[in-house]
């Protein structure tokens, strides 16, 4: 039997490294969707220097066409996924007086849409199969919102009540979601670390218990 298959869709150097390190450490084949092909490059050589199976296809997650695509590619290439962490983000600094319509809808696209697009290309067959996870990246802007970070605020927003709904529609079909949601900036060797991070992602994937876990520095 071939190992299990993660996506995980905006991939950059930190939650998303995170996560590939640790599924794929827990016998995961990873594949790593991004829209810049030179840093997935990097990204996947990375992890098969440290002996885990990665590979990596390209995405923009503002584009819904890109990601059907994207994902039509890693099912004939590497088969359906048995999970999708999905991180992409726009982050952007205008208080919501300064944020135009455009700027609005254009990043949500990238921060809520995208999510549920990614999400609709592989539930129909974690439905068949009654299983499979669906992991997002929330933030604790979704709770104590920022003016300056408004855009943010509001998809972080978005992505977190997708993600309740989204559980409640398909637990009867055996199928887990949850969100981390991280209320601090990421950086290695803090509280916020990435690798720690990623173990919280494993834990609600292995637990399957809450559909939320709040990261949160007391």
């Amino acid at each position: 039997m071939s190992k299990p298959l993660v996506v995980i869709v905006g991939a950059g150097p930190g939650v998303s490294t995170g996560v590939a390190r640790k599924f794929g450490n827990e016998g995961f084949r990873v594949v790593l969707a991004a829209r810049n092909a030179d840093a997935l490059e990097t990204y996947t050589k990375e992890l098969n220097d440290i002996k885990i199976e990665a590979y990596s296809i390209k995405a923009d997650a503002v584009d819904s066409s890109s990601l059907t695509s994207a994902f039509e590619q890693i099912k004939q290439l590497y088969g359906s996924p048995d999970v999708l962490v999905y991180n992409a983000a726009v982050i952007s600094k205008a208080t919501p007086t300064k944020l135009t319509e455009t700027q609005l809808l254009e990043e949500f696209k990238v921060n809520v849409v995208g999510a549920l697009t990614s999400a609709n290309q592989v539930i129909p067959n974690m439905i068949e199969h009654k299983k499979g996870a669906i992991l997002f990246t929330g933030g604790g802007l979704a709770l104590a919102p920022a003016a300056e970070l408004s855009s943010l605020s509001i998809g972080k927003a978005g992505i977190r009540s997708l993600a309740f709904s989204l559980s409640q529609e398909l637990q009867p079909h055996g199928i887990y979601v949850g969100t981390v949601t991280i209320a601090g900036f990421v950086a290695k060797g803090s509280f916020y670390d990435p690798d720690e991070i990623a173990d919280q992602f494993w834990n609600l994937y292995i637990n399957r218990s809450e559909v939320e876990y709040l990261y949160k520095q007391d």
